[in-house]
C-alpha cells in the first residue's frame, strides 16, 4: 500500500517540475531570442539603417551603443522587478517581464529608418531598446527562482540549468532567422530583410505569455509570506546586508558574459570586417556552438550538484585566461574548420561552464527575503559592465590600435577578476532555501 500510494504522488511532483521548467525555459528562450536578434542586427545592419551619416567604423561602434544601452537598462530592470518579486511573487513579474520585452521587440521592427525620418529613428531605436533591457533585466531571476524554489535538493543544479539553455535556443534561433535572411540581397537586407526577426517575435511572445500564465507561486515565497517574513525593502537589503554575496556574484559572472557577448558580437563583426571571413560562416559557426551547449550545458548543471558550483567557476575562469590569445590566433587562420572549432571551445567551456550554473549558484548565494532582487542585480549589474562594454571597448580597440592583443589582454584581466570571485565565494550546494 505504501508504495502504491507513494508513487502516483512522485510522479506528480515530476510532472510539476517539469511543466514550471519548460514554462520557465520557454519565456527565457524568447527573452534570448529577442535580445539577440538585436546583437545580430546592431553588429550587421544598424550602422546603416540609423547611423548612415558616420563613417564605417563610427557606425559600427553608434550601432553597437545602442546595443549597450539595454545592458545599461537592465540592472534598472533587475532592481524594479527583483523589489516586487521579493515583495509580490516570483509569478506575476514572469509574465510582465515577459510582455515588456516582447512588445518593445516586435516596435523595433516597425521602426522607420534614418533615410526616413532623420534623427528621430535613433532616437526611437535607444528607446525601445531601454525598454527592452528594462524588461529582460528582471526575467532571468524570475524564471530561475521558479525553478530553482520548486526542485529537488539535490538537483537545483541540473533543473536551473534549464533556464540557462534559453541562451542557447535563443541565440540558435536568432542565428538561423538571420541565416536565412542574410540569403538575401544586401539591398533587401537593408530595405526590410532585418525587420523580419523582429516582428515573428510576437508569435513567440503569446505562446510564452500563455505557458507562464498557468504556473504556480513558489512554495518558498509562499511560506514566507504566511510566516509574514516579507522585506519591507528587499533590494537595500540585499546590497546592504549582503555585500559579499553581492559582489562575488557581480565578479563571477563579470568573464563570462564578457565572454559570450564577445563571440556572438565583436568576433562576429571583426571576422567579417577585418579578416574577411563571410557572414554567413561566422553566423554558422556562432550556431553550431550554441548548438552543442545545448547538451553540455545541463551536463554542467548536473555536475555541479554533485562536485559543486564553485568549482567549475574556477576552471571557467581558468580556461578563459588561458584561451584568450589562441581564439584569435585560430580565428586568423581561416580555416573554417579551426574557426569553428575555436568558436565551440570558446563557447561551451569559457561560456557555458559557468553559466551552466549561475540560475542555482546566484540565487543560493542569497537569503529568501533578498533572493530576487541580489541574484538578479547582481547578475544584471556585471552583464551591463561586461557584456554591454566589451563588445564596444574590443571593438574600438581593434579598429584604432590595431590587432587583438590588447582584446586578448582584457579578456584576461576579466578572467582574473572572475577567479578571485569564484575563490572567495563559498560553496552552496545542499544548503537551505528558506534560511
Amino acid at each position: 500500500m505504501t508504495i502504491t500510494a507513494t508513487a502516483p504522488t512522485v510522479d506528480i511532483e515530476r510532472d510539476k517540475i517539469n511543466s514550471i521548467v519548460f514554462a520557465s525555459s520557454i519565456g527565457t528562450i524568447i527573452e534570448w531570442y529577442d535580445f539577440l536578434i538585436y546583437a545580430t542586427a546592431a553588429a550587421l545592419v544598424f550602422n546603416k539603417a540609423f547611423f548612415p551619416t558616420f563613417d564605417p567604423l563610427a557606425g559600427t561602434l553608434a550601432a553597437l551603443g545602442s546595443y549597450a544601452v539595454g545592458f545599461v537598462a537592465r540592472p534598472l530592470g533587475a532592481a524594479l522587478f527583483g523589489h516586487y518579486g521579493d515583495r509580490l511573487g516570483r509569478k506575476s513579474m514572469l509574465v510582465l517581464t515577459l510582455f515588456i520585452m516582447g512588445l518593445s521587440t516586435f516596435c523595433i521592427g516597425l521602426l522607420p529608418t534614418y533615410a526616413s525620418i532623420g534623427i528621430l529613428a535613433p532616437i526611437l531605436l535607444i528607446v525601445l531598446r531601454v525598454i527592452q533591457g528594462i524588461g529582460l533585466g528582471g526575467e532571468w531571476g524570475g524564471a530561475s527562482l521558479m525553478v530553482l524554489e520548486h526542485a529537488p535538493i539535490d538537483r537545483r543544479g541540473f533543473y536551473t540549468s534549464f533556464v540557462q539553455i534559453g541562451f542557447p535556443i535563443g541565440l540558435v534561433l536568432a542565428t538561423l532567422v538571420f541565416s536565412l535572411v542574410t540569403k538575401l540581397s544586401d539591398a533587401d537586407v537593408q530595405a526590410y530583410g532585418w525587420r523580419i526577426p523582429f516582428l515573428i517575435s510576437i508569435l513567440l511572445l503569446a505562446i510564452g505569455t500563455f505557458v507562464r500564465s498557468r504556473v504556480p507561486e513558489t512554495p518558498v515565497f509562499e511560506g514566507l509570506k504566511m510566516r509574514d517574513g516579507l522585506s519591507s525593502n528587499p533590494f537595500g537589503e540585499a546590497i546592504g546586508k549582503n555585500t559579499k554575496s553581492f559582489l562575488i556574484a557581480v565578479g563571477l559572472k563579470l568573464s563570462e558574459v564578457s565572454w559570450v557577448y564577445m563571440l556572438t558580437v565583436f568576433v562576429v563583426v571583426y571576422a567579417t570586417t577585418r579578416l574577411g571571413l563571410s557572414k554567413p560562416m561566422m553566423l554558422n559557426a556562432v550556431l553550431y556552438a550554441a548548438l552543442l551547449e545545448l547538451i553540455t550545458l545541463p551536463l554542467f548543471g548536473w555536475l555541479s550538484d554533485k562536485i559543486g558550483r564553485r568549482p567549475l567557476f574556477i576552471v571557467g575562469a581558468l580556461f578563459t585566461i588561458v584561451f584568450a590569445f589562441p581564439l584569435f590566433w585560430m580565428l586568423e587562420s581561416k580555416s573554417a574548420a579551426v574557426v569553428f572549432i575555436a568558436m565551440m571551445l570558446a563557447m561551451n567551456f569559457g561560456h557555458g561552464l559557468m553559466f551552466a550554473s549561475e540560475s542555482a549558484y546566484f540565487p543560493e548565494l542569497f537569503g529568501p527575503r533578498v533572493r530576487y532582487s541580489g541574484a538578479t542585480f547582481g547578475f544584471q549589474l556585471s552583464a551591463a559592465i561586461g557584456g554591454g562594454f566589451a563588445p564596444i571597448v574590443a571593438t574600438a580597440m581593434a579598429g584604432y590600435i590595431g590587432g587583438t592583443t590588447g582584446v586578448s589582454i582584457m579578456l584576461v584581466v576579466l578572467g582574473l577578476i572572475t577567479l578571485t570571485a569564484a575563490l572567495a565565494a563559498r560553496e552552496t550546494v545542499g544548503g537551505s532555501l528558506t534560511e
